[in-house]
């Protein structure tokens, strides 16, 4: 019996990823990109480009102000907390089992590179569930 070698992820994760992807790529990544897109609009960068040569030293300040103000972007979702949460707000309940909220939570903060702890308050744990939700739809 010969193997399957193709992509084993489901169609609907492999559609999400590349809109994901594709969006990700576009956004700026911190200050240095948008410092960089504004002086592409403005025509500075074609300017100093001119004036200074190639190697104008505006690559290097770019990334450096990239890493000092990085704006703050989600992670991918993983397969697996892709079809979670897929399988979660299909259902559409606003009551979340505390197993649920927790596992949720264990996504959102991985993905959105915080620390927030898991609580029993429904309505505090609302706008994890949005955050969450508005990330699933936005690339749909």
């Amino acid at each position: 019996m010969e193997e399957f070698k193709g992509d084993k992820r489901t169609k609907a994760y492999r559609e999400w990823k590349a809109k994901f992807e594709a969006k990700q790529s576009e956004e700026s990544k911190g200050l240095g990109d948008t410092v960089e897109k504004i002086t592409e609009a403005t025509g500075i960068k074609k300017a100093v480009k001119f004036i200074a040569g190639e190697d104008c030293g505006c690559d290097a300040r770019k990334e450096k102000l990239n890493k000092l103000f990085r704006y703050k972007q989600p992670e991918c979702l993983t397969e697996e907390e892709y079809n979670y949460l897929d399988e979660v707000f299909k259902v559409g309940d606003t009551t979340i089992p505390s197993a649920q909220q927790m596992k949720m939570n264990k996504i959102y903060n991985r993905v959105f590179h915080q620390n927030k702890k898991t609580t029993s308050c429904g309505r505090c744990f609302m706008s994890t569930y949005n955050e969450l939700k508005t990330l699933m739809n936005e690339y749909k």
